[in-house]
């Protein structure tokens, strides 16, 4: 018979059970990676080295692309935080027009294919508002410590333009889902805080800065911690508008070696490091927020 959880109490974690088949398993995978042949040529885990670190000492292809995804996701994380708070504020707005324009906002997003997204965006922005703003040649003729930090924080310099409309575009795809949260975590404050800073007199913007937010900020770090690893999954997409992030790597290697099951596993294991070590890292910064503010 099943043993249950009680009521009021946190469930127990991996029992012995769970343990000796997760070894089983690890172990198997283990020998099967290790000794294991593929079904053509057999598997050849030594030619993900190159690819990982180079002989002297420099980022491979997959690391490189680990290192774009990474920037892209900062960037689309940095522009959606933006939009959604914005568009979440209006969507609990008393104003019924930034409320109504918020909403086909977040409804055109949400209800809008990714990848039909990326294709439109692209098309506009990389062919015609980006460059018009001529970033990429300003760039290319700006001194060589100037081009070296915005190759640090953006990528090739010849792919600049491509590489900030993909931001931009998943800034407003992941945009759309913050603001739902950021709405939700407004709506979760209990009306009597906003009753009692009305009564002591405070402005709207001076109760929401100093009484809302900070309360509605607890309620959203988890889910936002959620939105933030979804961005860094979603930005494999872009390998279709040719943005050199991991996906695309992984790709082009796979069509040069053939290697596909160890291509892939690397990359996988790769995403998974980098969104794991952020789960890890919201759930320490959700502990310390529930401390901080539990009485």
């Amino acid at each position: 018979m099943a043993r249950t959880a009680r009521p009021g109490r946190p469930g127990r974690g991996l029992n012995r059970l769970d343990l000796v088949l997760l070894c089983l398993g690890g172990a198997v995978a283990g020998y099967l990676i290790i000794h294991g042949r593929g079904p053509a040529q057999g598997w050849n885990w030594e030619i993900l080295g190159p690819y990982l670190l180079r002989e002297d000492g420099r980022p491979g292809l997959l690391l490189q692309g680990l290192l774009t995804t990474i920037r892209l996701t900062c960037w689309s994380a940095g522009c959606a935080l933006i939009i959604g708070i914005a568009a979440g504020l209006a969507r609990t707005s008393t104003n019924p027009y930034p409320r109504l324009m918020s909403a086909t906002f977040v409804e055109l997003c949400r209800n809008t294919p990714p990848l039909v997204l990326i294709f439109l965006c692209y098309y506009f922005l990389a062919d015609q508002l980006i460059p018009g703003a001529g970033l990429q040649n300003l760039a290319r003729h700006a001194p060589a410590w100037l081009q070296a930090s915005l190759e640090a924080i953006l990528g090739p310099l010849g792919q600049m333009d491509a590489f900030l409309s993909a931001a931009l575009t998943l800034g407003l795809y992941e945009g759309a889902y913050v603001a739902e949260i950021v709405r939700g975590g407004i709506l979760a404050v209990p009306a009597g805080q906003w009753e009692a800073g009305r009564a002591l007199g405070f402005p709207k913007s001076t109760l929401l800065r100093l009484v809302i937010l900070p309360q509605a900020a607890r309620n959203t770090v988890p889910p936002l911690a959620g939105q933030l690893i979804s961005t860094i999954k979603d930005s494999a997409i872009v390998s279709a508008i040719s943005i050199q992030e991991l996906t695309f790597q992984g790709t082009q290697i796979m069509a040069t070696t053939y290697h596909t099951f160890e291509i892939w596993s690397c990359v996988a294991l790769l995403y998974f490091l980098l969104t794991f070590s952020c789960s890890l890292a919201a759930t320490r910064l959700e502990q310390r927020l529930r401390r901080a503010y539990t009485i």
